[in-house]
């Protein structure tokens, strides 16, 4: 591969978790992802790649689909008999359908894994994480608001954004609004450019909005539409904000929130099987009306 200085960020998975289909839905959206005719492509579980030389990359969270994810994108192929461009990986909360696959890159391959003290902790707890072998993956913890090298040529801070705890350490009534290391933003620098990757965000603080305004590119939670998205739906009770996201409309939604921010790009990623930008319609035409673009698998974005 010939070795570039954009800034690359190729989105791997724009779903989130359970992915479109989702194996035991079935809503409109993943019986058409099912239909070999219809008009929705299947979509894998939220992951991102970014590079700023062409050559080594990392990866923003390892879904559990990583493994189809390198497959199907090229630049991630192995160059020699083992090998893989992939040279870090950060993990930015200790959700499932991000932190799954890792367990899929145990081969016994070279790569930095970072994550905040309170990710590393559950990496920690479960002892599943030891098949990652510890004279080949290097584990740094990075603390909040610190500049660190993720990539060649690509710098990366760690920023607090309102979440909540994995889904397995939630107790009867979480704080879905949490601001600490459980959930976190990533800020992107290389070569004069500003990328943020925020794939889960229960609100859009002031502060949160100061910092991303003026950005290149942003790629944010567009987990539900609606708040009660899934009640519609049929598919569950939950509201978007329960689980620890935003919704895109209604009073507080990021269409809205983020639209005067004077950001480059917005895309969104993260978004659920039940949500109705998945089509072409009302809600999608809301959203793009608006100045934001929809992510997709394979869906690749170069700054130069």
């Amino acid at each position: 591969m010939q070795e570039t200085n954009n800034v690359r960020a190729l989105v791997l998975g724009a779903a989130a978790g359970g992915g479109l289909p989702q194996w035991n839905c079935g809503c409109s959206n993943c019986r058409e992802a099912r239909d070999p005719n219809g008009a929705l492509t299947p979509q894998t579980q939220s992951s991102l790649a970014v590079t700023a030389n062409g050559r080594d990359w990392s990866l923003l969270n390892a879904s559990p689909d990583i493994r189809s994810q390198i497959e199907a994108n090229p630049a991630l192929h192995p160059r020699s008999l083992r090998d893989t461009p992939i040279a870090s990986v950060l993990v930015t909360n200790g959700d499932i359908d991000h932190i799954a696959g890792l367990l899929i890159l145990r081969e016994k391959q070279p790569f930095r894994l970072f994550t905040t003290a309170a990710i590393g902790d559950i990496l920690a707890a479960n002892p599943v994480f030891e098949v990652l072998d510890p004279n080949c993956v290097e584990r740094i913890t990075i603390a909040l608001d610190q500049p660190f090298a993720l990539v060649d040529g690509m710098e990366a801070t760690l920023f607090a954004v309102p979440g909540k705890l994995p889904l397995f350490m939630e107790g009867e009534n979480p704080d879905t609004a949490l601001e600490g290391e459980q959930t976190v933003g990533v800020e992107l620098t290389a070569s004069g450019k500003r990328i943020y990757y925020i794939p889960g965000c229960g609100r859009l603080t002031d502060r949160l909005a100061a910092r991303i305004r003026g950005a290149d590119l942003v790629f944010f939670d567009g987990t539900v539409f609606h708040d009660d998205e899934m009640a519609r739906a049929g598919t569950g009770l939950k509201t978007g904000r329960r689980m620890g996201h935003m919704p895109m409309s209604g009073e507080g939604g990021s269409i809205e929130a983020l639209k005067d921010l004077a950001i480059g790009r917005t895309i969104y990623v993260h978004i659920n099987n039940t949500n109705p930008v998945w089509q072409h319609g009302p809600e999608r035409r809301a959203a793009e009306q608006a100045g934001h673009e929809i992510g997709h698998d394979g869906m690749e974005v170069q700054l130069t």
